[in-house]
């Protein structure tokens, strides 16, 4: 009934050519799908009738379906099916029998509730790596709380509320953490556990919360508050800016002096020259050898911190070049200068640009940024254009399970999967 993987990876490229995920995801849980789908797997995205509303959902919309549609649903091939049906049941199975991962992105226990749990799925396939992507995982006391992405950045510590003028909180701009960080730990999770069991014959059910991965992405300024439980003799601060107990992580910068943003002739710049070479490597670059002498400071870790006089003596000097001739002139004396991008100026970036090419609109609904992963010598795999709902549903029927087009037909009938009969041997494509 179902191909062979021999047959699968006919024409197939990228890393994961060859390896069939069935991915049941609601909104941004489906990246993970997409990004083992950039990677080269067939991604068969199994959707109730009506589809994922995630096209209908977040900002801009691109041709009337919002652009988190285009970018995280890329890569796959979907299929209509209604779960609430015996029929529906059985074809999610034999999707499961030919395939090496089920993705549930939903709240936990999704799938078991609708009788294709990971109990039930490995019995027809006991290869099959099983990852449930959630908000909040599989255990816990907040489980089954409902929660959009940003929920999982504020339970995590990293998007603190922005407070306005007259002292009312809002949603302050942040990077998203959780939805974008979780799904690449579980793809990798996902890789690991497809090379045991293609050692072992033996799957596995994975557990990955969005909301642990926020978590471990903020783990520097949540373990260096842990280590400030001890007493301070056994953990101080930074010694090279006196040993103060500054909070932890990122933050506690305000006051750094050679670790700091600066105004440049037309944007901004990072000053990194905590290190001493480089700080030296700085004040001989622009001719300053007497901010150098002043203070050399510690070999590591110096950020001049609380030095004002000095804070006002870079400013002036940074005034005097644009963004692009520090960086030139950072790699010109070896020493760490980064331009500071917006989510627009960085269209423009040169490294933006060598790096980072787009995925056109032309091809994929809306210009969308590809996949980071390089292999050296090998062309980019060029996933799918991400599918209307149910746009491949009688060719993963017909070609991926092998139905004759009188079973489709029954299935059609039974309400299994949407459409009308076609009393036609011709329903290999839709």
């Amino acid at each position: 009934m179902a191909d062979s993987a021999e047959s699968r990876d006919s024409g197939a490229t990228g890393l994961l050519a060859g390896v069939r995920v069935v991915e049941c995801s609601l909104l941004e849980p489906g990246s993970l799908g997409m990004i083992l789908g950039d990677l080269g797997a067939d991604v068969i995205k199994v959707e109730a009738p009506g589809g994922d509303y995630i096209r209908r959902l977040g900002w801009p919309f691109v041709d009337g379906v919002s652009i988190l549609h285009w970018h995280v649903n890329r890569g796959k091939r979907s299929i209509e099916l209604d779960l609430r049906t015996p029929e529906g049941v059985e074809v999610f199975l034999d999707l499961v029998r030919s395939a090496d991962v089920v993705v549930e992105g939903m709240r936990p226990g999704a799938l078991h509730r609708r009788g294709v749990g990971y109990d039930r799925l490995r019995e027809v396939n006991p290869a099959i790596v099983f990852c449930s992507l959630s908000g909040f995982g599989l255990t816990g006391p907040y489980s089954d709380l409902p929660s959009h992405g940003v929920g999982f950045d504020a339970w995590a510590g990293v998007a603190p509320p922005g407070v306005d003028t007259q002292g009312a909180t809002y949603l302050a701009d942040h990077t998203s953490i959780g939805t974008k960080v979780g799904p690449v730990w579980a793809a990798m999770a996902v890789a690991a556990a497809l090379l045991r069991a293609r050692t072992t014959g033996r799957g596995c059910q994975l557990d990955i919360a969005q909301s642990d991965a926020a978590a471990a992405a903020n783990w520097l300024p949540i373990e260096g508050s842990r280590a400030y439980e001890r007493p301070e003799p056994d953990v101080t601060g930074n010694p090279a800016d006196g040993g103060e107990r500054r909070v932890p992580g990122p933050g506690g910068m305000e006051e750094a002096v050679r670790y700091q943003y600066y105004r440049s002739g037309d944007g901004h710049v990072l000053f990194m020259a905590s290190e001493r070479e480089f700080w030296e490597n700085f004040c001989r670059g622009v001719g300053r050898e007497d901010l150098y002498e002043a203070r050399p400071g510690s070999r590591y870790a110096d950020h001049a911190t609380g030095d004002r006089r000095l804070r006002g003596q870079l400013q002036e000097i940074f005034e005097a070049r644009t963004t692009a001739e520090w960086v030139a002139f950072g790699l010109a004396v070896n020493c760490p200068i980064a331009p500071v991008n917006g989510p627009a100026s960085i269209l423009a970036d040169p490294q933006f640009r060598e790096r980072m090419p787009w995925l056109p609109a032309a091809e994929y609904g809306a210009d969308l940024l590809p996949t980071p992963v390089n292999v050296v010598g090998e062309p980019r795999h060029r996933p799918r254009r991400a599918p209307s709902p149910g746009q491949h549903t009688a060719e993963i029927l017909s070609d991926v399970l092998g139905y004759a087009p009188e079973h489709i037909d029954r299935l059609r009938a039974s309400g299994a999967v949407p459409g009308e009969p076609t009393g036609h041997p011709d329903v290999a494509s839709s």
